[in-house]
This record gives structure tokens, sequence and C-alpha cells, in this order.
């Protein structure tokens, strides 16, 4: 019951940060001066186009964007109606693209679930490397073995991701036959999904997750090593080793537990850093990702399109946290119980 009563609460501040965070992306993406159609206003005015002019200001007043900028943000939400009545984020409308003339839904649909496989798949990676070596690491301390993952690690966290994805490019295709560039074979691009679409998604996956995970795996491997250092060095350890119990049963069951809690938290920070970082790397190797496609929105001020994909990144952010918290609840009582004893 205590934990279902923690994961409401949890839920409802979830959906409050994100109301804030809508309000704070619509004003930031709104603060250069203009927006994408009064440039292209301005651009037309100044080679004699009315028709061109017309259409424009048409397309202003469709999408209300000649109304004040808080008015503008009630109705890109959903809470208040527009020039086509209540049709916002809320409803499914996530607006129009106007640099690629086309629906936001429609434009990033597939992107999307893209987006979601190769940070999850990241996601994965860096737990599958961090979690192995870190605790190896740790009880290993002062050996080749502390040593040598160290020295990966470090590796990882000073090459950059542009660059390693160019010499896994090369080298990958050269040596492994790994295709080169993108998250499909052409051929599939815009096809429905189907078996032979999935293992060429999979095969393009190998490079991407290893550029995007590196880092964070890099990371997150120094940090738990450090945790579980300061852990081992704790009585309750003396203790446990003097009664004779096995070396791997107690570093599992007590100072792996608690050094394990800020490995949870990190879930919440990771798939954001993970998509932030990736935007050039999708650049680099050619992905049908997010990342290009906020890049181009940004750049043009296409704010419909610039906006739905940030407020997609605060979502995946908020996710994450929630996910984080009900796992760290379940790791430790005192975390749903808000400190108060059991």
């Amino acid at each position: 019951m205590a934990i279902l009563r923690f994961a409401v609460m949890r839920l409802l501040t979830m959906l409050a940060t994100l109301v804030v965070v809508s309000a704070l992306v619509f004003v930031i993406i709104n603060l250069p001066p203009g927006d994408y159609l009064s440039n292209q206003i301005d651009e037309l005015r100044a080679t004699g186009q009315e028709a061109g002019i017309a259409k424009a200001e048409f397309l202003r007043k469709e999408y209300a964007l000649d109304r004040p900028i808080w008015e503008q943000y009630l109705i890109w939400v959903g809470f208040a109606p527009g020039p086509q009545g209540f049709s916002g984020m809320l409803q499914g409308d996530f607006g129009w693209s106007f640099e690629f003339d086309r629906p936001v839904a429609d434009l990033v649909g597939e992107a999307l679930w893209l987006t979601i496989l190769v940070n999850l798949a990241a996601v994965l990676f860096v737990y599958a490397v961090a979690l192995p070596l870190g605790v190896l690491a740790a009880a290993r301390s002062k050996t080749w073995v502390d040593y040598t993952t160290a020295f990966v690690g470090y590796l990882g966290l000073a090459t950059p991701n542009f660059l390693l994805a160019l010499i896994l490019f090369y080298y990958g295709h050269k040596y492994l036959d790994l295709p080169i560039g993108g998250l499909m074979a052409p051929r599939f691009e815009g096809e429905p999904m189907s078996f032979e679409k999935m293992r060429s998604i999979l095969i393009h996956l190998i490079i991407p997750t290893f550029v995007i995970g590196t880092s964070g795996a890099a990371a997150m491997q120094q940090r738990l090593r450090a945790n579980l250092l300061d852990e081992l060095s704790k009585p309750y350890v003396e203790t446990a080793r003097a009664k004779g119990m096995r070396e791997s049963r107690m570093l599992v069951k007590y100072p792996l537990r608690v050094a394990f809690n800020p490995f949870v938290a990190d879930i919440g920070t990771l798939l954001p850093a993970l998509i932030s970082g990736s935007v050039l790397v999708s650049v680099v190797l050619g992905l049908q990702t997010i990342g290009p496609v906020l890049l181009q929105a940004l750049k043009s001020q296409d704010q419909f399109l610039a906006g739905f994909v940030l407020m997609f990144v605060a979502l995946l952010t908020l996710i994450g946290t929630l996910v984080s918290d009900l796992l760290l609840a379940l790791l430790d009582p005192r975390i749903r119980f808000g400190g108060r004893e059991t």
C-alpha cells in the first residue's frame, strides 16, 4: 500500500512538472525574434511575392501565431480553444511543421520509435558494461584488473563520440562488414515493420549503441567502483568477513545493494543525457532519429516541431526519473516512507 501511495504521489509530481516544463519550452523557443512564418513573410516582401505572403498570413491566423504569447501557449498545449477549437497536444494534435510542410506527428512518427530503440539499446549497453566492470574493479582494487578497467574507463570518457563514430564507421565496415550509416537499409525506409526490417535495424544498431553508450558506461563504472569501495571499508563488512561469510555472498548481499542506489538513480538522468549526446552522432552516422530533426527545427525556428521534440525529451526524462524513484523505493524502504521508521 505504501509503495502504491508513493507511486501515485510521484506520478502527480511528474504531471505537474511536465506542465511547468511545457511553459519553459514554449517561452525558450519563442525567445529569438520572429518565427518561421514571419521570417518567410519578410523574405517574400523583399522579393514582391504577394501570393506567398497571403498564404503565410493565413497560416499565422490558422495556427494562432498572431495572438499573444500566453494565448499561443494555452492553445498549443490544448488548455484553450484555438481557431479549430480545442486542438493541442493534449488532444493529440502536435501542430504543423512549416519547414517540411507536413503535420509534426507524420514527420516524427518513425523517428520517435527509432530514437527510443537506439537509446534503450544504449542504456542496456551502459548497464551491461558498467555493472560487472565496476564491481570487478572494486573487488580487485589496486590490482592489474582495477588498473585495466580504469584505463578503459578513462579512454571511454576522453574519446569524443563523433570521433569514435568515425573510427568504428570505417573499421567496422572494413573488417566486420557492418553497414555504413543509417538505422536500416534504404529499401526498408517507409515500409511497414517486418522480420527483415527488424533484422536490418538490429544490425545497424551495433555501432550507434557502442558509440552513444561508451562515455555513459565509463562514467557509471567509475562511480560504482568508488561507491562500492566506500562500502567495503565499513565495519559491517569486516564483521561479516570475521564470521566466515563467503566474499561473493557478502559482496552481493550487503555492500553492492547499498552502492547500487546511485546506480539506479542514474536512470532518470541517463536517458536525456544519451539523447542530447547522440544528436551529433546521429548527424555523423546519418541516423533517422529525432536529433537531426530537432537541430533543423531550431535552426529554422520551426516552433511546433522543435517544441514537440523538446517535450518528448522532457517526457522521457520524467519517465526515467519515475522509474528510478520506484526502483529506489523497492530497494530502500526509507525512501518510500520518507525517512520514517517502518
